[in-house]
Formats: structure tokens, sequence, C-alpha cells
């Protein structure tokens, strides 16, 4: 049931690549073993009016939301917060020739069962394409 959302600064745009970062961040998630294939959804929000610190153009912001399931030992969500981080700033340090200096953030948030709906046709998809 993992979520994941990026919402950045429109500069981060403008200096790396954003698709390469939703890629890499899904890929952390995945491999850190909290979230399973099948439920899993990582997307990006570019933010174009927006103002950091004092206001310098080569100031720039990533903040990750990551909205999980119930029932996870504050242990594990530590070390998927971590993981995806670290994944998501080590893409962006690729590109050394970046003039921005990034605000990072992350926060995880457990989504409440009793007030979610959720029919995923892409599980069923999954398992018809499973070898046998």
């Amino acid at each position: 049931m993992p979520h994941i959302t990026i919402e950045y600064s429109a500069n981060v745009g403008d200096h790396h690549d954003i698709d390469a970062l939703v890629a890499t961040v899904h890929r952390a998630a995945l491999a850190n073993g909290l979230p399973a294939v099948d439920a899993l959804r990582t997307r990006a929000a570019e933010r174009t009016h927006y103002r950091i610190a004092d206001g310098d153009p080569d100031h720039a912001f990533v903040a990750i939301a990551l909205r999980i399931g119930p029932g996870r030992e504050a242990d594990a969500k530590q070390r998927f917060l971590v993981d995806v981080l670290d994944a998501a700033e080590a893409q962006l340090a690729n590109d050394a020739s970046s003039p921005l200096a990034v605000a990072w953030s992350i926060e995880l948030t457990e989504i409440d069962p009793d007030f979610r709906v959720n029919r995923n046709h892409v599980r069923a998809r999954l398992q018809q394409k499973a070898p046998r």
C-alpha cells in the first residue's frame, strides 16, 4: 500500500532527470522490502510557485511523502525513511555540475484503514504474468 510522492521545486527539474529520481526512489523502496511490488506507487509533482530561504534561485527543495498501511515496527519505518532518502539524495548528487543547494525532507504517515478504499487491479495482472 505504500504511496510515495516526491514534491520538488521546478528548478530541480531544470538540472536533474526527474524520471530517474522517481525510478531510483521506487527501486530503493522495493529493495528495502517494506512494500510489496504490487502495492507500491511512486510519483513526482513539480511546484512552480515557491520561495526558499532568501529567495536565491539556486535554492531548491525535495520533499518526499511516504504513506503506508499501519502495523510496521518503528525500526522498520525508520529504515524505510533512511533508505528512500539516501537513494534520492544520491541520485541528485550524481550530477555534480548542478548549482543547486537542495533542502531535503521526508515524512512517513500511516494510512487509517477505516478511511481508505483500495481497488487494486494491478495485483491480479501481476499474478497472471507470474511464471507457473
